[in-house]
């Protein structure tokens, strides 16, 4: 037997899985984005084009929904994460990097917020949450350098979190723009910039 002929509709299952995959996490993703937070499996499935219990047979939990979304909506805002903080003093790069944040949020707040939601019983979520909310930590305190007081740093963590863009964009109704503006305002405030 030619082990080409064995391998071809191995290789052909391989790939309608991965694409099957693909659009049940694409889907998920889509259904959050419209303001779905706990779509169920039935409508992952009629969004994705799959039969529900192909959903179940790929992704034996959330968990693992859960892990191929983060990887997902990491490879979609990288191009922002990588915009350079351009200033010649920290405070020029804190704007800056207000700017970013304000293009990063808009980005992952309608997954942030439903992940909110589940992080409480999901270790994969929970693990994810920390890790974000690390890097954000470590690339505010590259920007603002070595000797800033330690109150300042965590005044600006909190500043420049998503929750309080979520609060300026969800709860107050702001536009991005009002709701930049505010940041800005008050990320000058204080660094007396």
């Amino acid at each position: 037997m030619d082990a080409g002929r064995i391998q071809a509709p191995e290789d052909g299952r391989r790939r309608r899985s991965a694409d099957s995959r693909r659009r049940i996490v694409e889907a998920m993703l889509e259904l959050v984005r419209e303001g779905d937070l706990s779509p169920s499996a039935d409508s992952v499935a009629a969004r994705a084009g799959v039969g529900r219990r192909t959903v179940f047979r790929l992704f034996s939990d959330m968990e693992g929904i859960y892990r191929e979304m983060n990887a997902i909506m990491r490879d979609k805002v990288a191009p922002v994460r990588a915009l350079p903080l351009a200033g010649d003093t920290p405070e020029a790069r804190l704007h800056a990097l207000v700017e970013r944040r304000v293009r990063f949020f808009e980005e992952v707040m309608p997954v942030t917020v439903a992940a909110a939601v589940h992080r409480h019983r999901s270790p994969v979520l929970q693990s994810d949450h920390r890790a974000i909310q690390a890097e954000l930590r470590d690339i505010l305190a590259a920007v603002l350098g070595p000797g800033l007081d330690p109150a300042q740093f965590e005044a600006l963590d909190a500043v420049l979190s998503i929750d309080l863009w979520r609060r300026l964009r969800q709860d107050q109704s702001l536009t991005p723009d009002a709701a930049t503006a505010i940041l800005h305002r008050i990320v000058g405030g204080l660094v007396g910039a």
